[in-house]
C-alpha cells in the first residue's frame, strides 16, 4: 500500500455534538440564574421589611402655592442621609423612575410616573447639594441634586438628575433659600 492510502483509511469523522449535555448546562445555568433573581428579589423585600417603621409619605396639599422652579429628570432613589449606600426601599422610595419636581413654598412635589409620587414639606427640607453618586447612580462630581430631608425620624437623601444639569446649581440655591427662610421664622417665633 502507498502512504497515502494508509492516511485515509486512519481518518476519522468529526465528533458529533452532545445535545444532551448541552442542553443540560443551559438548563442548569438558567436554573442558577433564576435563583440569583430570586434571592436578589427576597434581599429587596427584606429591606422593605427592616424599613417598614417609616411613615406614610406625604401627599401633595390642595394648594401647593405657584411653582419656584419646575425640573424634569430622573429619581434615582433614596438613601440614609449621609450613607450613600444604604437605599431605602420601604414605599416605593427605592423605584428609579422619571420625575418632575415642583418646588413651591409649600415644598418640593416629585411626581414620578410610574411609581408612587410624594412630597417634602418645606418644613422637612434639610439641605441641597451636588454630589457624584448615590445607591447604583455614580456620576461625575456634581452630576446629582441630592436633597436631604426629614421623615419620621430618619433623615434621607434623595437623587435627583436633571434633563438639563445646568439647572442643578439654581435648584440648590432655591431649595436652601426656603430652608434658611424657614429657619429664621422657626427662630422668631
Amino acid at each position: 500500500m502507498t502512504p497515502v492510502l494508509l492516511l485515509a483509511a486512519e481518518k476519522e469523522s468529526a465528533q458529533v455534538t452532545d445535545w444532551a449535555a448541552r442542553i443540560g448546562w443551559v438548563v442548569g445555568l438558567a436554573l442558577f440564574v433564576a435563583l440569583v433573581y430570586w434571592l436578589m428579589r427576597e434581599g429587596w423585600k427584606w429591606r422593605g421589611t427592616l424599613q417598614g417603621d417609616l411613615p406614610e409619605l406625604p401627599a401633595t396639599p390642595d394648594e401647593p402655592g405657584p411653582a419656584k422652579l419646575t425640573m424634569t429628570g430622573r429619581y434615582h432613589g433614596s438613601t440614609t442621609a449621609g450613607q450613600w449606600l444604604d437605599r431605602i426601599v420601604a414605599h416605593g422610595l427605592g423605584t428609579r423612575s422619571r420625575a418632575e419636581l415642583t418646588l413651591t413654598d409649600a415644598g418640593l412635589d416629585v411626581v414620578r410616573p410610574g411609581a408612587s409620587d410624594f412630597f417634602v414639606p418645606a418644613a422637612a427640607l434639610r439641605e441641597a447639594r451636588l454630589d457624584k453618586g448615590i445607591a447604583g447612580k455614580v456620576l461625575t462630581e456634581g452630576g446629582l441634586l441630592i436633597v436631604t430631608w426629614a421623615h419620621g425620624d430618619r433623615l434621607i437623601d434623595s437623587g435627583f438628575r436633571s434633563d438639563h444639569a445646568a439647572e442643578h446649581n439654581e435648584w440648590v440655591e432655591a431649595i436652601n433659600s426656603i430652608i434658611d427662610t424657614n429657619t429664621r421664622e422657626g427662630a422668631e417665633r
